[in-house]
């Protein structure tokens, strides 16, 4: 919980004194730096001297540690459908490297097929994950990997869930704002029994760029209470399920 509220400090202020860190949070500058440190390994912000500072607009980190607390919470309740010797498939985004983390963190034998090397990555440390890293052109921004060979590395899977972060929607389906992530995560799609989101719902108010996913190809949403009841009814109407999650879990 002092981590959410420190993220959510420097995320409002961009850059904060670590003396100021320690007086609203209540705790030593002791206890603030070793914060800090965990916080910038995870790539959640940027440490200068004697100051904490948000990282970059357009960096992977930046878009995890906003909404920090949603986030943990849709991936905590989407973690609960998996169990001990599963294979899932987990696309890029905030919500999908922090179920990432809780898989690798509490569970055993856990298989996680992604094309994020920002995932592979965030929980390389952990020993209980096995990771499958797809192939592909790098994008540096989103550090994930796309192109016709992701079509090549997938070709041998097929698992019961492939998570997936959106950037928006419309009447029609899900949306991205990159047409390659886009179309990678299509072609995942295919190779998954359910295709299950996992988004906060501020998303819900945004559009995207292109398209990701027809309604009809999700199975179920993960995502907060604050979802708006005509985007909701929209998704029930074609069978997804929805599985909210509320600020005073």
């Amino acid at each position: 919980m002092r981590h959410t509220r420190l993220l959510n400090i420097v995320n409002r202020r961009k850059r904060v004194a670590v003396t100021e860190l320690a007086q609203e949070l209540e705790v030593s500058e002791v206890t603030i730096r070793k914060d800090l440190n965990l916080l910038e390994q995870k790539g959640l912000l940027r440490r200068e001297h004697g100051f904490a500072a948000m990282i970059a607009s357009d960096d992977i980190g930046n878009h995890l540690s906003f909404n920090y607390d949603w986030k943990r919470r849709i991936a905590h309740r989407a973690a609960e459908t998996i169990h001990n010797g599963e294979t899932v498939m987990i696309e890029s985004g905030g919500c999908c490297a922090l179920l990432a983390e809780e898989l690798a963190g509490n569970r055993r034998d856990i298989t996680i097929i992604t094309n994020s090397a920002f995932i592979a990555g965030y929980i390389r440390k952990q020993p209980n994950a096995h990771v499958i890293l797809l192939g592909g052109e790098y994008q540096n921004e989103s550090q994930v990997m796309v192109g016709p060979m992701i079509q090549t590395c997938i070709r041998n899977f097929y698992v019961n869930k492939f998570f997936i972060g959106i950037d928006g929607w419309n009447q029609a389906g899900f949306m991205s704002n990159d047409l390659m992530r886009a179309e990678a995560a299509r072609t995942m799609a295919e190779h998954a029994q359910q295709n299950i989101i996992l988004t906060e719902s501020a998303k819900f108010q945004q559009t995207g760029v292109v398209p990701l996913l027809p309604l009809e190809r999700i199975a179920s949403v993960y995502t907060d209470d604050q979802a708006d009841r005509s985007s909701l009814n929209r998704m029930n109407s074609h069978g997804i399920h929805i599985y909210p999650v509320s600020s005073e879990h």
